[in-house]
């Protein structure tokens, strides 16, 4: 079934007189805290273009309007010399428990003959999502035999009595400015150390060179993956399975496509469906991977 959107602009926007999110309002990433509020995780850049982690609370019933933003990050780049240091940005958001959370992140630091190293740590929250400390200052997928080169976008869930995380991983460096990444395949027994095969979960059609950042739902049995791809340029894309392994593409599925003039003119990428009394609603970013803020549409 095709979903018709309405689109309604930029519901979450950077603030300049927050320091840590002057620019950007990127990757959006959900919590449900209960009664149609979200606590919409994302990355705001400083004043030195640095990734810093905080978040906007919505109210589904009204989901162009924030309620509240958090004043000041609830999570920053590392320590110099790890994989963080130079900027940290939200994935996914798994709750444990009542208190207990825990963040998925993607932490960023530029190349040495490559443009960017891009690879997927974890944090946690025991104060339900108001702060976070790293569970590690390591990557919990970095490189390694299968995926020698970056390993991100960890998007985790609980499938029974083990987890499934589903990440973007390069596969090769065409040249200095451009890798090409794929979405693979991992699992835990405890959601914290990972093993991998290199699995793929979804691969290239056809003019694409880059699978970006799943966000995958298990409904009624059957798990549904939204992804961005890039070949000019990122358009959302969509695809389902019946294990979670094998998936099929269904692309039609969603028409959010470029706005002539809009906030999304140039690129749609890092799509989040929620759904709220039988009404989808997206967020996703746009121009400048989000540089103006995150855009909101409804299903019509």
């Amino acid at each position: 079934m095709t979903i018709h959107w309405k689109k309604r602009g930029l519901a979450i926007t950077p603030n300049e007189d927050l320091w840590w999110m002057k620019t950007h309002a990127m990757l959006p990433t959900p919590d449900h805290i209960g009664d149609g509020i979200y606590r919409i995780y994302f990355a705001g850049r400083n004043g030195h273009n640095q990734s810093h982690i905080g978040y906007a609370v919505i109210d589904m019933a009204e989901p162009e309007k924030v309620l509240d933003y958090s004043k000041d990050p609830i999570l920053s780049p590392g320590r110099l010399g790890t994989f963080d240091d130079n900027g940290v940005l939200p994935s996914c958001l798994l709750r444990q428990s009542e208190t207990e959370q825990l963040l998925y992140i993607i932490g960023f630091k530029p190349g040495g003959t490559t443009r960017m190293d891009l690879f997927g740590g974890l944090t946690t929250s025991q104060d339900g999502g108001r702060s976070f400390s790293r569970w590690s200052e390591a990557p919990i997928i970095g490189r390694n035999r299968v995926n020698p080169f970056i390993n991100t976008a960890p998007w985790v869930i609980c499938d029974e009595d083990h987890y499934k995380m589903y990440y973007v991983s390069g596969i090769e460096w065409v040249h200095v400015d451009l890798p090409r990444y794929n979405i693979q395949i991992a699992t835990s027994i405890c959601g914290k150390e990972w093993s991998r095969e290199g699995q793929v979960a979804i691969d290239f059609e056809e003019g694409e060179n880059a699978l970006a950042r799943p966000y995958v739902v298990k409904d009624k049995g059957r798990y549904k993956m939204w992804f961005s791809s890039k070949g000019d340029y990122y358009l959302p894309r969509y695809a389902e399975s019946d294990d979670g392994i094998t998936w099929y593409r269904s692309d039609e599925m969603s028409k959010l496509v470029p706005s002539k003039g809009g906030p999304d003119e140039e690129m749609i990428c890092y799509p989040i469906v929620l759904e709220h009394k039988g009404q989808k609603i997206a967020y996703y970013n746009g121009n400048g991977y989000g540089l103006n803020g995150i855009c909101l549409a409804v299903e019509e």
